[in-house]
């Protein structure tokens, strides 16, 4: 078994294992009240991500890997779980929002509004790097900017009205 099969089976493995973490979550915070914004854009993401995740078990299971660009998947990884950390069973895959509920400030969201979508956003370039798929790092990067540029937007405007409803109440 190549290390490269080792990688992606970890990956793969992880990512079911958020997409449970994500499930369980939704329902729960469902159950306290919460509000799901911009549902429609939602499958857009799941396809780009397992695109992206079949895309790479295609193409780099076979390949050799860069053992520094791994290491820096591997820090990526890090700051993963420290985001899941932070917000807790408040995290998900979706937009969902609990009005009155304080915004999290604390952990890696004192450092940059949406530390998910950095770490996302330099997984999907740097783990394809990892196997010297370029062109395959530069496509879905450009693919998730695009669903990230709406996702932000979407997910700025439900964090502003719980804002306002905390500040109003």
């Amino acid at each position: 078994m190549t290390l490269s099969i080792v990688v992606l089976g970890l990956v793969t493995a992880q990512r079911l294992g958020e997409l449970v973490l994500a499930n369980h979550n939704t329902r729960r915070l469902m159950a306290r009240g919460g509000i799901e914004t911009g549902a429609g854009h939602y499958p857009i993401i799941v396809i780009l991500h397992a695109a992206w995740l079949a895309g790479l078990w295609l193409l780099a299971w076979n390949q050799p890997t860069n053992l520094p660009l791994l290491a820096i998947f591997v820090a990526l990884q890090l700051a993963r779980v420290w985001v899941i950390a932070t917000l807790g069973d408040r995290w998900t895959t979706r937009i969902i929002t609990l009005p009155g509920a304080d915004l999290v400030r604390r952990g890696p969201y004192r450092l940059v509004s949406h530390p998910n979508y950095v770490v996302v956003a330099a997984e999907i370039a740097v783990l394809p790097l990892t196997f010297g798929l370029v062109g395959f790092a530069i496509l879905f990067s450009i693919l998730n900017a695009a669903v990230l540029w709406i996702r932000i937007r979407i997910e700025g405007r439900a964090l502003a009205s719980v804002s306002q409803d905390a500040l109003g109440s």
